[in-house]
């Protein structure tokens, strides 16, 4: 199994978080998304989740530098997030 740190984007630190919410690999990354990861992150960390890691998750499984994600992207991935508090 793929390390997550050996995602482009990602290091040691979302490695730590990702396990933290029982994502442990890239395979188990690539299985539930970016979106649905960055969700259980902001679940288990609070404001310590930053649209960063969504954006450098989601690029990262495409193998693209996060900064070079154009703003549609970016707003799609955001438009997409369902988070607890939401109604």
């Amino acid at each position: 199994m793929g390390k997550i740190r050996n995602i482009r984007n990602l290091g040691p630190a979302t490695e730590e978080m990702l396990a933290e919410v029982d994502i442990h690999s890239e395979e188990e990354l690539r299985e539930i998304g970016a979106v649905a990861a960055y969700q259980r992150m902001v679940f288990r960390f609070g404001r310590n989740v930053s649209l960063n890691a969504l954006y450098a998750m989601a690029a990262g499984l495409e193998d693209v530098d996060w900064r070079a994600l154009d703003s549609e992207t970016k707003q799609r991935l955001r438009d997409s997030i369902k988070l607890p508090t939401d109604t």
